[in-house]
């Protein structure tokens, strides 16, 4: 199998090191090749198809923990997925049989879906909440908690962030295209906050005002940004699902989605003609 051009071999530590491939341009999957007891674990409904060797099951937690965790530790992981606003359950697929084994998970929206070594990036990566498609068994889904007051007072839903920990590969998939900037010691910038993808635990993260009450108001971008501050790695996606839900939604109006006649000069006369 044809490994994506980031695969390397892993240093010793905790998660399996699985072989992949990223497939398409706009809509992708991934298709991970697992060896004999080596698993992986995804969000569930990710599964596009496997191999008849690799098992499938669902466990109580983020599945990182195998069956050494303890009740408590499995709820404690649960419940963390809670709060982030995904499943309590998570799949892990575990290849019971010889040879080689595949198995495939799909993105639910347009965009990428990008490999990341978290061993490459200070064991930690911290992402939007519904980013975390597929992971390596070992790593650990949690909450990234925002320390700061103006955070936790107005960063919203958005900012009940991932938190992606361990030392292997983890697939996260992010809207439209993607584009990952390494910021220098004390280099700043301001990300629109659905925009914001990811970044590793050293950067400094906190939410600056958009500008004036104008600005606020009337400006169209929200009423503050995420001001991110290097040294470290920011990955940024141009298109994040809630954009494109709310737009389509708009588009749809109150009536539900029924046409209403975008692109033709006949406007509501051609909703009259057509019988809408």
């Amino acid at each position: 199998m044809q490994n994506s051009p980031w695969s390397h071999q892993r240093k010793p530590g905790v998660a399996d090191d699985i072989d992949f491939e990223i497939k398409g341009q706009e809509l992708q999957f991934l298709e991970v090749e697992l060896d004999p007891g080596e698993s992986a674990i995804s969000e569930a409904g990710a599964m596009v198809w496997k191999d008849a060797a690799i098992t499938m099951s669902t466990v109580f937690g983020d599945g990182s923990g195998g069956a050494d965790q303890g009740f408590m530790g499995k709820l404690l992981g649960a419940g963390k997925r809670l709060v982030t606003g995904e499943s309590l359950f998570t799949t892990v697929f575990t290849h019971q049989g010889q040879g080689k084994a595949r198995v495939a998970f799909s993105a639910p929206t347009p965009g990428a879906i990008l490999p990341l070594k978290l061993d490459q990036y200070g064991g930690t990566l911290i992402c939007q909440k519904d980013s975390f498609l597929a992971a390596a068994k070992g790593v650990s889904i949690g909450i990234a908690f925002q320390r700061r007051v103006m955070t936790g007072l107005f960063g919203g839903e958005g900012f009940i962030m991932q938190q992606l920990t361990g030392d292997g590969w983890v697939f996260v998939q992010m809207g439209g295209t993607v584009v990952e900037r390494e910021l220098a010691p004390g280099e700043e910038i301001h990300v629109d906050t659905g925009c914001l993808a990811a970044y590793t635990a050293n950067v400094d993260f906190d939410l600056v005002a958009a500008g004036g009450i104008k600005s606020m108001l009337f400006g169209g971008e929200g009423v503050f940004f995420a001001r991110l501050r290097g040294p470290g790695h920011v990955w940024v996606q141009s298109l994040p699902f809630a954009r494109l839900a709310g737009r389509m939604l708009a588009a749809a109006g109150s009536r539900g989605g029924q046409n209403r006649g975008e692109g033709s000069a006949l406007g509501s006369l051609g909703d009259l003609i057509s019988g809408n």
